[in-house]
């Protein structure tokens, strides 16, 4: 699963939150994350990082997304 899926997995459908919602969580522009959703940016490595951080302290598993 690329990272765009997993972004709006989380965002859509376990946080039910809106893009910028979730930028202003990980400390974004809505566009960035707009962009990852998009796939038409991929993140950098501590983009990733923070993701899976913010994903982690949520208790959201992001590598179970992969078998969903």
């Amino acid at each position: 699963m690329e990272f765009k899926d997993k972004v709006k997995i989380v965002r859509k459908n376990i946080l039910m939150i809106s893009q910028e919602d979730l930028a202003k969580k990980l400390g974004v522009a809505f566009a960035t994350v707009n962009r990852w959703e998009s796939g038409r940016c991929k993140p950098n490595y501590s983009a990733q990082r923070a993701f899976a951080e913010f994903c982690k302290n949520n208790n959201i598993d992001v590598d179970s997304l992969e078998n969903a």
